[in-house]
């Protein structure tokens, strides 16, 4: 018996430590494999919303860029062909292709380099295309009232002085011409060190393009206030990984999800609420027919 006693006592004091370390291994196996487990169920559940997310159905807060685009195409279109219209801050002439039927002239002082000074968004690769006015948008060499139309899109803001530079549109718009613009309401920096407003109201519009000499001024808002709401939820995903600590996690893109959904509920019954809030607005104005030079 006492022979007995004593191999359990020496197995006690020399197997203990290994028989600890053993269950120490087992629990840390336990642990690395639930999180195995709970990592490939969270990246099903992450692309399985971020699909959902991505559902062409679900266009609220997409619509920013294809709304001004749609505008604009309609706008070139209605222009009687062969008349001079002028691209104010034409970057990439995105629109370029769609004057075919006008003498199309561009501008644009060609400084950004899709880099900027690497604070906000940036879009890089970006080319001009071949410009004719390369100057500044205040002062551009050409002569008064020589331009049908004038085009100015998503430039004001990155002007330090927009006004004078809508002033200097005015100045080489024919009377009776028009002047097509659209800038953000409401916008975050980009472009940066060109970028000086973050939007324009349409009061702004009403005040400065009357006092201007512009008789007809047409507003249309682009999106709601659920749109803009939605376009800057939708961009979280890649602010969370520039500016914040940690990636999105599966259970933020679901809540991301939910109110996609309700503000896309919204948006379809909107009564009115880019008063409050939109994308930007588009304007048309028609210079008046009696205003000269001298007045603006």
């Amino acid at each position: 018996m006492d022979s007995e006693l004593k191999l359990t006592a020496f197995l006690k004091r020399h197997l203990w430590p290994f028989l600890q370390v053993k269950r120490f291994i087992d629990r840390q196996l336990y642990e690395l494999n639930q999180s195995r487990i709970n990592a490939q169920i969270s990246l099903r559940e992450s692309l399985s919303l971020t699909r959902q997310i991505e559902d062409p159905g679900l266009t609220v807060g997409t619509m920013n860029s294809r709304n001004r685009d749609r505008w604009v195409c309609s706008m070139l279109a209605d222009i009687p062909p062969k008349s001079r219209l002028l691209d104010a801050g034409s970057g990439e002439q995105k629109y370029r292709q769609y004057c075919d039927h006008l003498l199309y002239y561009s501008q644009d002082n060609a400084a950004y380099d899709g880099k900027g000074d690497g604070r906000g968004g940036h879009v890089e690769g970006w080319t001009y295309g071949s410009t004719d006015y390369i100057c500044d948008i205040v002062d551009i060499p050409a002569p008064s009232e020589s331009f049908d139309v004038v085009l100015c899109t998503e430039v004001l803001e990155h002007l330090p002085e927009p006004l004078a530079a809508v002033r200097e549109l005015t100045r080489l718009l024919r009377p009776s011409g028009q002047l097509l613009l659209t800038a953000p309401f409401c916008s975050f920096t980009h472009f940066s060190p060109y970028f000086y407003s973050t939007g324009f109201s349409r009061n702004w519009y009403l005040q400065h393009l009357a006092e201007l000499g512009f008789c007809e001024v047409e507003l249309k808002p682009n999106g709601n206030y659920f749109e803009f709401l939605a376009q800057e939820i939708r961009r979280l995903p890649t602010m969370s990984d520039s500016y914040g600590s940690t990636k999105l996690p599966w259970y933020a893109r679901l809540a991301m999800l939910v109110f996609l959904r309700f503000l896309q509920e919204c948006s379809l019954e909107d009564s009115g609420s880019s008063e409050y809030c939109c994308y930007g607005w588009h304007v048309k104005a028609v210079k008046s027919a009696v205003v000269r030079q001298a007045e603006v």
